[in-house]
């Protein structure tokens, strides 16, 4: 029952039930008096009216001075005990709920989210009851969202330090080494010089997938969406792509198995981070003496389908699902020598939600990976609709 309608009824009722019950009671007990003093008196008829015309006569009467106190002490009585029985009611139906409402507020207040708030009735109360328990619920979802943000982040500081402390120990070495005068060749020293140069790069490299993650995480993001066309944009990135395998001993191939002049909507920059990230990850685990990187574009559909494929150590079954997460590493030891801050896969999962796809992967342990992600194709709107 909602609330205005139990104390409408409860104001309704206060009013209306002392009377009703009080004029009943009132005249029972009238009758029963008028019968008394007509047997006692004689009195009847006009006789009887014009007897009670009389205030000496009433107040003579004892008759009717015991009417009025038991009249008296019956409209008393019904009107406390309606109140109290109007009281029982409201305080069912408002203080309880109220206090409830008290408790779970102190409770959020010390911080104490595990609990709940079941709302008893259907009415006002209720309802509040029940957006209380929803913000509890938000609230105690932040703050679980908070903790594991705030875990995450330690864990990617654990990351990032372990990673640039190896290139910048491996720097100290080289330089030491060249002011020691180890390196006392041109050979030698072109070699520390590019080694420290190789491992700056590494530690760069780290630093800008900490800043983008640190943007793509507040959604920051500068996306430039363009119409790209399939064949020119992955022509140009297959030609990148292998002129940079050739000096790691990885073979790369290219096939483009789409039709036409189609094209996708795309931040050509982010699309290009997506497919740097993917392989770099491939390379990362290599574990062939010659490794194979193949790229292919499909038609499928309404959507352009892009595999990228290695022929690495693969993943398990149990770390496929999860390889997209933040932070997520196949290999949970920190002396791996592959490094890594475990957030370049979830930058590619982020990148290419944004862009309205999705991504996937398959793997064989020790066959090797492919992913796959979709773009939906772009499609001109005649002029006029």
């Amino acid at each position: 029952m909602k609330l205005k309608t139990r104390l409408t009824i409860s104001f309704v009722t206060i009013l209306i039930l002392p009377l009703v019950v009080a004029g009943l009671f009132v005249w029972g007990l009238a009758k029963y008096q008028i019968s008394t003093i007509e047997k006692t008196y004689g009195v009847t008829g006009t006789e009887y009216r014009n007897f009670f015309r009389s205030m000496r006569a009433l107040n003579n009467i004892p008759e009717v001075k015991e009417f009025m106190i038991y009249a008296i002490i019956a409209v008393v009585l019904i009107l406390a005990i309606t109140a109290i029985g109007m009281m029982i009611w409201i305080y069912g139906g408002i203080i309880r709920p109220v206090g409830q409402m008290q408790e779970a507020a102190q409770n959020i207040k010390e911080g104490k989210l595990d609990f709940e708030l079941k709302p008893e009735k259907d009415d006002e109360l209720g309802h509040l009851c029940q957006d209380f328990e929803d913000m509890r619920k938000r609230l105690q979802g932040n703050a679980n969202e908070k903790l594991e943000y705030d875990q995450q982040s330690k864990e990617l500081i654990s990351n990032i330090s372990h990673d640039l402390k190896t290139p910048i120990t491996a720097i100290k070495g080289y330089v030491e080494g060249i002011m020691d005068g180890v390196a006392d060749t041109p050979e030698k020293m072109d070699k520390y010089i590019r080694t420290i140069y190789n491992k700056a790069n590494e530690m760069d490299s780290l630093i800008n997938e900490l800043t983008f993650y640190s943007k793509i995480d507040t959604h920051r993001i500068p996306y430039n969406f363009t119409p790209l066309s399939v064949k020119e944009y992955f022509v140009d990135c297959a030609e990148e792509l292998s002129l940079d395998m050739e000096g790691k001993n990885v073979e790369f191939g290219f096939f483009n198995y789409v039709q036409g002049d189609s094209k996708i909507i795309a931040d050509p920059e982010q699309l290009t981070r997506v497919i740097n990230n993917i392989v770099s990850n491939s390379l990362k685990y290599m574990d062939k003496k010659r490794g194979i990187i193949n790229l292919r574009i499909r038609d499928v559909g309404d959507f352009i389908q892009v595999e990228l494929e290695d022929n690495g150590k693969g993943i398990a079954a149990k770390d496929l699902t999860n390889v997209f997460d933040r932070f997520y590493r196949t290999d949970a030891s920190r002396n791996s020598s592959q490094g890594g801050s475990g957030i370049g896969l979830s930058i590619v999962k982020k990148i290419i939600e944004e862009h309205g796809g999705n991504i996937w992967a398959t793997s064989k342990e020790g066959t090797g990976t492919t992913m796959y992600f979709v773009l939906r194709k772009y499609q001109e709107v005649p002029t006029g609709e």
